[in-house]
């Protein structure tokens, strides 16, 4: 039925006939391909590729050109579509081999993997979920979210209009964390959006019921004060919060690989609010402008920032005790003197103990560990003053010495401290020497007395004996008396260069 093969495709006419051109049509109906049906009619698969394309039109010239072969994946064709629907799309290759196998496929694992990744395509394909871009308002709405990255906490926000960004750094994500974090979020913002767009975070939410998250009535209350409504993104979906989420990957790349490690969690803090300075000032490649200067913009539509903060985590009532410091975790903390006798309360947040009284903070301490003070001078009006143990005089002695002045007292101590056991007893004999060498003499033995550590009354009253020739120390670099002068020579006469 075909035409008879030609040993030289080349030679003969250059036109084909009909009869030829249905037999090329025919010939790559049964055998699938232009080069078998080439063969076949002995020409070339290009000459036999024009004849079929020509024959046909429209439609199936055009199944014509993607015409494919049988494949040994056929086989398994409807229990590749069962599981990949099964699994909406999840499924690997690897796990639905064996069952394939089962059913009678003996091809190879990557023409496999190949079937399956096609099916799978082709099921998304027609399950899309037609997503949209997000349309935002100003004002309207904050998201944020929380990122892990070696053992240090990231608190990401972002405003979805002005795209201001907020990063801190915390080390753990509690509800007080996140409610701390969130206020300074708010007064960096200078202002309250109206809505708050979350994660399904276990510490801001108290359950879910028929896939509507119910948040805690903690969260609920907080964000109350502020004036704003909460709101949760959908499960399993952070597409609805990418914007977010590239913040978190952002803050990561950026900011804690570039510059960690840090010291501890205030210099980080530190470090993540000079970086947010420097991304806010910066032009956004998706809105083509400066954050910062949108968020002016916003900020004058935002809901404005109540008086005072609400109170953040569990507070404890203390009494304030006369040495003007509370106790709390066995350890003292400072406060002012003024609010000696009252009851004040005690919040601990961050490694941080914060006294309110009446709503006002009135003192923030480190926390020390138990048996430790923190002090602070400020509560007691300035630094703390040197130990003074002044003398106090009793006996007759005792005045007359004390009344000697600055000599008297400063014997006094140094004979207390040299151990001058018979000092009680020697002490009316020696301020009686006053009335037989007068004031001047006692005074000035007394204190030669102190600076040769000559404490009893034999020794005042030989060096009053001695009298005022007596020789005295010398100072550090005064020279001695009645020693020859010797010659001097600087330092430069011992320099090497001088001594060649």
């Amino acid at each position: 039925m075909w035409c008879k093969p030609n040993n030289d495709p080349t030679e003969g006419t250059p036109m084909k006939s009909v009869r030829e051109t249905m037999d090329m049509h025919a010939a790559y109906l049964e055998v699938g391909s232009y080069r078998g049906a080439a063969e076949i009619c002995g020409t070339t698969p290009r000459t036999v590729k024009r004849a079929v394309l020509k024959r046909l039109s429209g439609v199936d010239a055009q199944a014509a050109r993607h015409a494919e072969r049988a494949k040994n994946t056929d086989v398994v064709r409807d229990v590749v579509d069962k599981r990949v629907k099964s699994s909406q799309g999840r499924i690997s290759a690897k796990r639905l081999l064996p069952a394939a196998v089962a059913a009678g496929y003996t091809g190879s694992a990557r023409n496999f993997r190949r079937a399956v990744a096609k099916a799978k395509r082709a099921w998304r394909d027609e399950h899309h979920r037609g997503r949209r871009p997000g349309v935002w308002s100003p004002a309207e709405t904050l998201i944020i979210d929380w990122g892990t990255e070696d053992g240090l906490h990231i608190f990401c926000a972002v405003s979805a209009w002005s795209r201001f960004r907020f990063v801190r750094f915390a080390t753990d994500e509690k509800a007080d964390t996140t409610f701390k974090l969130l206020a300074e979020c708010f007064e960096a913002m200078g202002g309250v959006p109206k809505v708050v767009l979350a994660d399904r975070m276990g510490c801001l939410k108290a359950g879910v019921v028929a896939n509507v998250v119910v948040p805690t009535p903690e969260y609920v209350r907080f964000l109350s004060h502020y004036g704003c409504r909460p709101d949760f993104c959908e499960g399993a979906d952070p597409e609805s919060k990418g914007m977010v989420e590239n913040l978190v990957g952002y803050a990561k790349l950026d900011l804690l690989v570039a510059q960690a490690p840090f010291s501890n969690l205030a210099a980080a803090n530190v470090s993540a609010a000079m970086w947010c300075d420097e991304v806010n000032a910066a032009v956004h490649s998706e809105i083509c402008a400066i954050p910062a200067q949108r968020l002016e913009v916003e900020r004058g539509l935002f809901s404005p920032l109540p008086s005072l903060r609400p109170r953040i985590g569990k507070a404890v009532l203390r009494k304030v005790d006369k040495l003007s410091c509370v106790r709390f975790g066995s350890a003292r903390y400072s406060v002012p003197i003024a609010l000696v006798g009252k009851v004040i309360e005690v919040i601990v947040a961050d490694g941080q103990v914060q006294v309110v009284h009446l709503g006002v903070e009135m003192a923030r301490h480190e926390v020390v560990a138990p048996g430790e003070a923190s002090i602070c001078d400020d509560h007691y009006g300035g630094a703390r003053p040197l130990p003074r143990r002044a003398p106090r005089p009793q006996t007759e002695a005792e005045h007359a010495l004390v009344g000697l002045g600055e000599a008297g007292i400063s014997f006094l101590k140094a004979a207390a401290a040299a151990g001058a056991s018979k000092l009680g007893s020697e002490l009316p004999a020696i301020v009686a020497l006053e009335h037989a060498h007068g004031r001047e003499a006692l005074i000035a033995a007394l204190e030669r007395a102190v600076e040769f550590r000559r404490f009893s009354l034999t020794d005042v009253r030989s060096i009053l004996a001695a009298g005022p020739g007596a020789p005295r120390l010398a100072a550090v670099g005064e020279p001695i008396a009645g020693m020859p002068a010797a010659a001097v020579r600087p330092l430069s006469a011992y320099s090497v260069g001088e001594a060649r």
